[in-house]
């Protein structure tokens, strides 16, 4: 069988300035088109109706052609459900990332790192503007990759600091621990990073996302770059199968999508800095607050257990049952890598309890949080919590801890902000000018689970080497949802916890990334960390 040939598609158009972002196809199934067809022959044959049967001659290939249009119309879309693509995308910026391609379930990802991956000077977007627009535009964006680049430097003393308080016995070989502490401040200075940043990643979607995506691809926030993009990802695909995409609707106009027109009738209306104040009040002095949850999620949880044991309450108390599904004494499941909750029957009674939250973290923070795509949120378009004027950010608690780091850090938001707004009341459109918002602009926003997709992104974000606002979200919400069914709650805990309650070892699965603090040990009252 001959090997697969990737196919680069450079995506430009006349909105794009910067480097134009690279769409490679590198890995497809065989025939879609005819393998969706096939698949949808299938449901009504008593035998099963192979790709190549469907295309074997004229006649097979006309009644092809009109099952396909047929079920498409009628809305049976799990037949282009089968058909995989995995595109390689390159110089795409990180807010397309979180308004579009990590906005919904149905794809996987994997992403280079701010986190650990250092950022090059000018790696970021730029859109097509008037020439003096442009000097303001890109004078503040290089600004932000200074400020960055010199925050790491600033740091470096208190991320020390705060290194050697948790790890004391590597002191005596400081020298050999500068990379790991280096990665530690330049996970913070990278709130200065504009969310226009460049990225790379592999991405790998179903024919019928696809579908979507071209569908959809004119919409806000980032309407210009979405479409580029998508578009060069279906040229890709009609290299491989001009059949395959011969059915796809046209795009929606920006104009016509339900987001634009909501923001033309009602954004005028809007005080945003009213909203703000109102959402951050309500919030308590948390990251996260409970404002919804299901009144007899334990009850009800517990019954769900018994009902697939086919048990009676006499024979089971509702301690015991949750104990069942969620102590890693009982449930060998949990303290595994694999996380088998969906495909666990007794697991699967966690389906029935739900939870909503209220949030306010940072965009580089919920660009990781949103890939818990099991908890889905309400995320904002970002042009409607925009109010300019002073800056709007989250200040990371090692950066607050650095007067010299926080002051520059401060007086380059400033910067930001005045560039944005200037950008603005010279007529740049708001999609092109919040491309200069740093990652710690915060994203206010709802987001619901049921206790299974929550269960494992607590269980994991409370690690210690959890990013920092992701962990201090997910200690809000355990210890709330412990105060309203404290049953449940008492096995909501550090994934190292886990694996000590089950009698695996080592009790740390991180290995070599192992926090330095007996997690396992702690009482969640006294969790706290600052790196």
């Amino acid at each position: 069988m001959a090997s697969f040939e990737r196919r680069t598609i450079i995506a430009g158009n006349k909105h794009i300035f910067s480097a134009p972002p690279r769409v490679t196809l590198v890995n497809a199934f065989a025939s879609p088109f005819d393998n969706a067809v096939a698949a949808a022959r299938t449901c009504y044959s008593s035998k099963v109706i192979w790709p190549e049967d469907v295309s074997r001659d004229e006649a097979s290939r006309e009644r092809r052609d009109a099952i396909a249009k047929s079920i498409y119309e009628a809305g049976h879309h799990t037949t282009i459900q089968h058909p995989t693509f995995q595109f390689v995308l390159e110089n795409i910026s990180r807010q397309f990332i979180w308004s579009f391609l990590h906005s919904h379930p149905f794809y996987n990802s994997e992403q280079v790192s701010q986190r650990y991956v250092s950022v090059k000077p000018n790696a970021c977007f730029v859109p097509t503007l008037s020439e003096p627009m442009q000097r303001i535009y890109q004078a503040a964006m290089e600004a932000q990759m200074t400020c960055y680049q010199d925050l790491v430097g600033c740091l470096m003393p208190t991320t020390s600091d705060a290194f050697f308080k948790v790890f004391p016995a590597r002191e005596k070989k400081a020298d050999q621990h500068q990379g790991a502490i280096k990665k530690r401040a330049q996970e913070v200075a990278r709130y200065a990073l504009p969310i226009g940043t460049f990225a790379h990643l592999y991405h790998t979607i179903s024919g019928v996302t696809l579908h979507r995506y071209h569908r959809i691809c004119q919409m806000l926030d980032v309407p210009y770059e979405t479409q580029a993009v998508v578009q060069a990802m279906v040229d890709a695909v009609a290299c491989v199968d001009p059949d395959f995409i011969a059915s796809f609707e046209e795009s929606l106009p920006l104009e016509s999508t339900h987001e634009y027109k909501a923001l033309a009738k009602h954004g005028q209306l809007g005080n945003i800095r009213a909203f703000r104040a109102e959402f951050d009040n309500d919030l308590e002095g948390r990251t996260s607050r409970l404002c919804d949850y299901s009144a007899y999620g334990e009850k009800n949880l517990a019954r769900a257990v018994r009902s697939v044991l086919g048990l009676t309450e006499t024979q089971m108390d509702y301690r015991a049952a949750i104990a069942l599904v969620l102590s890693p004494v009982e449930n060998p499941y949990l303290s595994g890598s694999l996380n088998l909750n969906s495909m666990g029957k007794i697991s699967r009674a966690m389906v029935h309890v739900h939870y909503t939250f209220q949030k306010k973290i940072s965009h580089t923070a919920d660009s990781q949080d949103q890939r818990h795509r099991t908890v889905p949120g309400s995320r904002p378009l970002l042009a409607a919590h925009y109010a300019g004027g002073e800056p709007d950010v989250i200040v990371p608690p090692l950066l607050a801890k650095s007067p010299q780091a926080l002051d520059l850090f401060m007086s380059t938001m400033r910067s930001t902000w005045k560039a944005i707004d200037r950008l603005i009341d010279g007529g740049v459109e708001p999609t092109d000018a919040l491309y200069l918002l740093p990652n710690a602009f915060p994203i206010r926003f709802y987001e619901s689970g049921d206790l299974m997709g929550l269960h494992h992104k607590w269980t994991t974000r409370l690690c210690y080497t959890a990013q920092e606002e992701i962990w201090q979200a997910s200690l809000d919400e355990v210890q709330q949802v412990a105060a309203v069914h404290p049953t449940i709650g008492r096995y909501l805990q550090a994934p190292c916890w886990l694996r000590k309650e089950a009698g695996i070892k080592p009790l740390c699965p991180e290995g070599q990334r192992f926090c330095g603090v007996p997690v396992w040990k702690l009482d969640r009252s006294a969790f706290e960390r600052l790196i």
